[in-house]
């Protein structure tokens, strides 16, 4: 018997939004400003908890660490999402693909630990003020940060070598916005099933247990803010706390629906949507809901801008009256 010949897949075809051709426009113009917003949105919040010293403490130094992953998270997907509304189906090469797999899986564990750091911070903060300096001491945060991004390094590795371990023999088109971990096993001609269980395993360790750890921080915050006697004061904490849960549970959910319980039985549309909450939406709504409702983040706000006014409007005398 002679061999068969096989050929080997050296790039791949991301699909995208194609099948609404009549809106691609429309859709360029939605991505493109909620990526303006969400890049801008997260300098903002880098720049200001650098430059005012009554914001360095434990929530914002997350907060700045949060908002540097999610420029680059939203990075990873975004650009190449807005030339394939252009082009109408985006070619990308294996190693890119690869690549983007991997960023993608590394920045999202990433932000998932960071979110359950968060929450925790919260819960010291609001459960156990006494105890609070002593166990998120400036020490502490730094060793938490670091290892939330050294562990989480490992974590897109492992995956993303499996996956480029894999042979694609065609087709090679990508019915999702993105290289994604379940349409890629799905391309694979080769056995994936100890593939499919290592990505299983790390999808519990990583969502589910960043996800209960968070649950568990608020609900013991919820049960201390039931125990505050003012009603105003129970009124504002459940707000706060309030909106950083929905984020949150947008989040986990539909990654969770994603990579934990695969929705294989849904259409390549619904799940494209789902992909576009974790991608796209959640990067933009962080800044809203961790900062700039915040009341000491608004004043530090102001506070920056009056001094780069003040020093630009010292510049300009100076040429004005040098010139």
């Amino acid at each position: 018997m002679e061999p068969q010949n096989i050929s080997t897949v050296t790039e791949f075809q991301l699909l995208g939004f194609q099948d609404l051709l009549e809106w691609q426009t429309i859709l360029f113009a939605i991505f493109l400003l909620i990526y303006f917003l969400t890049v801008t949105g997260n300098v903002v919040i880098i720049v200001v908890v650098s430059q005012d010293q009554r914001l360095h403490s434990p929530m914002y130094m997350f907060l700045k660490h949060l908002s540097l992953l999610e420029i680059w998270y939203t990075s990873t997907i975004v650009p190449l999402l807005l030339a394939n509304l252009l082009s109408w189906g985006q070619f990308i090469s294996f190693p890119a693909c690869m690549a983007q797999l991997y960023f993608f899986v590394f920045f999202g564990a990433t932000e998932c630990f960071l979110l359950a750091m968060m929450a925790y911070d919260r819960y010291l903060a609001i459960c156990s003020p006494l105890h609070y300096t002593f166990l998120m001491s400036p020490e502490m945060c730094s060793k938490l940060v670091a290892s939330s991004w050294l562990t989480r390094f490992s974590t897109g590795f492992l995956p993303s070598l499996m996956i480029s371990k894999l042979d694609f023999c065609g087709p090679n088109q990508i019915n999702r916005l993105f290289c994604d971990l379940p349409p890629l096993m799905q391309l694979s001609c080769s056995s994936i099933y100890i593939t499919e269980m290592v990505i299983f395993i790390l999808s519990i360790a990583v969502l589910c247990i960043c996800f209960f750890l968070t649950l568990v921080s608020y609900v013991f915050i919820v049960s201390s803010i039931l125990r505050i006697p003012s009603a105003s004061g129970q009124m504002k904490t459940f707000a706060t706390c309030g909106s950083h849960l929905l984020v949150v549970t947008i989040y986990y959910g539909s990654m969770i629906s994603m990579y934990v319980f695969p929705n294989t039985h849904l259409s390549p549309e619904i799940n494209k949507i789902i992909s576009v909450f974790y991608t796209v939406v959640t990067p933009l709504l962080n800044p809203v809901i961790y900062s700039l409702r915040n009341k000491d983040f608004k004043v530090a706000v102001k506070k920056v801008v009056a001094n780069k006014c003040g020093i630009c409007g010292v510049r300009m005398k100076e040429i004005f009256f040098i010139s």
